[in-house]
Order: C-alpha cells, then sequence, then structure tokens
C-alpha cells in the first residue's frame, strides 16, 4: 500500500511540471489569459506598492498633526522668548485639547487650603494697636504759591519734608492721604449713608467704562449677609453698565447689578483712569471707614471663593493683618520696572525717573537677604483688617502713586521698605492668587498718550498735554537729590513672560 501511495505522489508531481513547462495547455490564450494577467508580477508589485504609499502616507500626516500639537503645546511653556511669544493661550487647539482632558493643566494655579464650612468660621476680636494709637488725615490743601494753586488737588501738594516725615513713626500721626477738601471723588448721598453699616467689604472698581461688573460665585448665605460687595464706579462706567447689564434700583435709590452695589465716584480726581482707579484700591479704608475687613479685587476679576473662606486663610489663620499675593515673574522693583518700559505701559523716562528717585533713597534690589519673600506684589487683590499701622501704609502707599506714577506695583515694596519691621504682611504663592478667581478679558483696552513718551524732550514745549495735571506731579518738581550720577542696577529678565 505503500508503495502504490508514493508511486502516485511522483506521478502526480511529475505531471504538475509537465503542466507548468507546457504552455500549449494554458485556456484560452496563454499568458495573456484573463487569469494569468491577474498573477502578473508588475501588477502584483504596483498594487502592494500603492496600499503601501496609502498606508505610509496616513501614517506620516497623523505624526505630522501630533507633532504640529506638541510643538504647539511645547511653545506655549517654552522658555524661548520668541517661540513663547507665537503662542495663543486662547487658540481652538488649547481648547480643543483641554476639552479633551489632553492639554497640560496650568501651573499657576493650585488648591488653597481652605476651611471646609463658612459657617463654622469664628470670627476673632480686633486686632490692637499698638505702633500707632491715632492716625489723622490732612484734609485741606495748603498751597504755599496761591496764584500757582488753581483748584485743591485730591492728594495735596505734599512737599519732599512732609513725605519724608510721614515715613517717621509715632504714636500720634498726621499724614496726606487723599480726599483733599473739594478734590473730588465725592459719593452720593445715598451711598454714604449704605457704606456707614459696611464692617466686612469686598470691594471693586472699574472705570473709563472697560469692564462690567461679574458675578462672585461660591457664596455662602451668611457671607451674603456679613459682606457688602461694593462696585466703584465713575459717571462714565455707570453708562456703559447700564446699557450692557441689567441694573435695578431699590427703594432708597442705590443701584444694583446682582450681589454688587454700584456707587459712584463724582468728579474723578486725575486725568487717567488708571490713577483713579488706585483711589478705591489702595484707600479703600478711607471710603469706608467703618468697616474693620476688606478684599479689594479688580473689576476684571470674577471671585470664586467665599469672601469669609477667604480671610480665614489669609489673615486669622496666621494671625496676619494685610496680605497680597507675590508677583508671577519679578521679586525686585527694578525688574518690574523694565518690564513695564518693555511692554510699553507708561512712559520710560518716567519709569527710570521713579526707580532712579528709589535707588538714590536706599532701595535695594531684593534678594534672598531680604525679610520679605518678595518686593513686588500682584496687585489684583488686597486683603486687610483696617489696623492703624495698614491704614498708615495704605496712605503712604497711595501717596507715593499720586507722587510719581499710577504703577502701583513699584511702589508698594518701597513703602514696606521705609516701614521696615513695623508693618507686617502675608505675601501668598501666586498660583493661589490664581485660583481664588477667574479673570476675564477687558471689554476694551484704555490707555494714555504718556504711556508711549519716549523722551522728556517731548514733555517740553507745546506738548504738555502729554503731562497729567494732577498726578504725578513729583516727577516734575525739583528733587531736593542729585540723581544725576544714579546708576539703576543691572536687569536680567527672568522670564520670558516677564
Amino acid at each position: 500500500m505503500e508503495g502504490e501511495a508514493q508511486q502516485r505522489s511522483l506521478s502526480l508531481r511529475a505531471s504538475r511540471r509537465a503542466d507548468r513547462s507546457d504552455p500549449s495547455k494554458d485556456d484560452a490564450g496563454g499568458i495573456f489569459s484573463p487569469g494569468r494577467v491577474s498573477q502578473d508580477p508588475l501588477r502584483m508589485v504596483w498594487r502592494r506598492g500603492f496600499i503601501r504609499l496609502v498606508f505610509v502616507s496616513a501614517v506620516v500626516w497623523v505624526l505630522l498633526i501630533l507633532a504640529a500639537l506638541l510643538f504647539h503645546l511645547w511653545s506655549c511653556h517654552s522658555s524661548i522668548s520668541f517661540l513663547s511669544a507665537l503662542c495663543s493661550k486662547d487658540s481652538k487647539v488649547l481648547l480643543m485639547l483641554d476639552t479633551m482632558g489632553l492639554a497640560p493643566k496650568p501651573l499657576h494655579r493650585c488648591s488653597i487650603p481652605l476651611a471646609d464650612d463658612p459657617d463654622a468660621i469664628a470670627i476673632p476680636k480686633r486686632t490692637p494697636d499698638n505702633i500707632i494709637k491715632r492716625l489723622s488725615y490732612i484734609s485741606v490743601d495748603e498751597q504755599g504759591d496761591s496764584k500757582a494753586k488753581n483748584s485743591p488737588l485730591f492728594g495735596g501738594h505734599q512737599s519732599w519734608k512732609q513725605r519724608e516725615e510721614s515715613f517717621n513713626l509715632n504714636t500720634t500721626m498726621k499724614v496726606h492721604c487723599g480726599f483733599m477738601k473739594n478734590g473730588g471723588a465725592e459719593m452720593d448721598d445715598v451711598d454714604v449713608k449704605y457704606t456707614r453699616k459696611c464692617i466686612f467689604v469686598v470691594a471693586s472698581g472699574i472705570f473709563d467704562g472697560y469692564d462690567i461688573p461679574h458675578q462672585p460665585s461660591n457664596i455662602s448665605l451668611r457671607s451674603q449677609k456679613l459682606f457688602c460687595f461694593l462696585m466703584m464706579v465713575d459717571e462714565v462706567s455707570l453708562d456703559f453698565i447700564k446699557q450692557n447689564a441689567s441694573v435695578r434700583e431699590d427703594s432708597e435709590g442705590g443701584k444694583w447689578v446682582g450681589i454688587w452695589r454700584l456707587v459712584t465716584l463724582h468728579n474723578p480726581p486725575y486725568d487717567e483712569p488708571r490713577r483713579n482707579g488706585k483711589v478705591p484700591k489702595i484707600l479703600t479704608h478711607r471710603l469706608f471707614p467703618q468697616a474693620r475687613y476688606s478684599i479689594w479685587i479688580d473689576g476684571k476679576m470674577e471671585l470664586v471663593v467665599d469672601p469669609l473662606l477667604i480671610l480665614e486663610r489669609y489673615l486669622w489663620r496666621g494671625k496676619h493683618t494685610f496680605a497680597v499675593a507675590r508677583h508671577k515673574h519679578h521679586k525686585s522693583i527694578y525688574e518690574e520696572g523694565d518690564a513695564i518700559k518693555r511692554r510699553k505701559r507708561y512712559a520710560r523716562p518716567l519709569i527710570d525717573l521713579h526707580m532712579k528717585i528709589y535707588r538714590y533713597e536706599g532701595m535695594e534690589p531684593w534678594s534672598p537677604q531680604k525679610r520679605t519673600v518678595s518686593d513686588v506684589p500682584e496687585g489684583a487683590v488686597l486683603i486687610r483688617e483696617h489696623t492703624a499701622v495698614n491704614n498708615l501704609f495704605s496712605c503712604l502707599w497711595f501717596n507715593e502713586v499720586n507722587l510719581f506714577t499710577p504703577r502701583d506695583q513699584l511702589s508698594f515694596g518701597y513703602v514696606v521698605y521705609r516701614l521696615g519691621d513695623a508693618f507686617r504682611f502675608f505675601m501668598f504663592p501666586n498660583c493661589e492668587y490664581n485660583s481664588l478667581f477667574i479673570l476675564h478679558r477687558h471689554t476694551r483696552e484704555h490707555s494714555s498718550v504718556v504711556e508711549w513718551v519716549k523722551s522728556l524732550d517731548e514733555f517740553k514745549g507745546n506738548n504738555t498735554r502729554l503731562k497729567e495735571t494732577r498726578g504725578g506731579l513729583g516727577l516734575w518738581t525739583p528733587y531736593p537729590g542729585d540723581l544725576r550720577s544714579v546708576q539703576l542696577p543691572p536687569v536680567t529678565r527672568t522670564s520670558p513672560a516677564g
């Protein structure tokens, strides 16, 4: 049986070899028959090559898209200024990736160790005033040369001698602190009456109509009853808000947008809106003298944390009376001044003059040897107990803004330096600051012609319109010291975004 099977196998193999070697046995046309065409080696190679080409092209296309996305993400976080400048943080790519959960979470946010329940927070007793027992304010703008005086200035004509004396602490002090009689920034009687009952204040401000009020969220019923939410506006902003938001009026004539009480400041004290905005921001204790605590937020911010939790976290827990966030990029006022000049946020020669005065008066660049973690705050939020020392600090800080440039982040560290250990504050991480709010864009950007000045010569001759007539007078009043030899410290740009 095995022999027969082997013979059949050999016979079958021989027959197949004969069939392949004999073209006459091909069907209908031999090699050109339809059956043979489909098995043409060249056609098979071409077909397989085309399929591979399509496949490879698709893979390359996907890889290019992924590479572009990765480059986009990397450029947004690159330390190379040119690449970071190409990135748009509001791009549709980032929004799409964020929706998919693929975009990297911003490093400038972090969780805040807040208390769990606003209702369980115990409000402490008022902090006693141990350094300054009595603080009062100069209210009449006295000008030596009455002929040069057109009308009272909101900040007054503070002399260099008065400025220097204001930094000398005593148990009883009287200082310039804005709100000179007939100097502007008056409230309506109905608003004065309402604010007299405000002990806990959340304050904000909109000037020149560049924002609309953003409603706070996550506010407990206790905080809604405890806090006055006061939005300071000028008349231009009030008209703008009425056109773009629902404003209701109560039976006493008070105006409201949601939880915000609109408080109009009539007769703006300064030429430019940015400097006007410093009045309610820094001088909150003057606007609301009955208030014990205040939280200031810029008008473009939407508060998303209960204000009672903010006071507990940043003041009461650590027994602080003043809290502010540190700046995201800068620690030295000279770094901040350099960034302001590069971004053309104010006149470069006036920033230099401002910084030279501080350098002449002994203000050193920030270093780890200083007692503060930074000299530059993130000024969009201020958390304060209205103690005498804090009120004095606010007055002196405002006087610097009134005398020099409205860039208040430059003046903050200087006043801290001049007051020394008498003024203590909590400067918390910037990432926590960014978790307190949602930042909205301005409805428009406002600017002053002063911001674009490149040389002091542009202020001379017929270009006096560039000068602010009611603020920054310290830059035009002869300084008692010789600034010609003052050299500003060298600045190293530590961040492409700074």
